[in-house]
């Protein structure tokens, strides 16, 4: 799955105002990531449950291939998966 984060267009409300009116900052937040400020500085964002089950996968996704990265800098026998599916009773 490919996901592209970085290119969203984000409004801003401050957290006075995200406050006072979180019905419309939810309804904000499902067309694209609303950046919660203080004192004119970002210190939050909201964004829609979709985007963030998104976001989350894809940071999976970069753990796992930093770990399969790691493991094959390791200088051992590779066993091939069709070797481990077979042993396991899994092909």
């Amino acid at each position: 799955m490919h996901v592209v984060l970085y290119n969203l267009i984000m409004s801003e409300m401050s957290i006075s105002n995200a406050r006072a009116e979180f019905p419309a900052a939810i309804a904000k937040a499902k067309k694209s990531p609303v950046h919660i400020l203080r004192h004119g500085k970002p210190v939050a964002v909201l964004i829609d449950q979709s985007l963030y089950e998104k976001m989350v996968e894809a940071m999976e996704e970069l753990d796992d291939i930093a770990i399969f990265d790691e493991a094959m800098k390791v200088k051992s026998k590779n066993i091939p998966w069709d070797s481990i599916k077979k042993e396991l009773g899994l092909s």
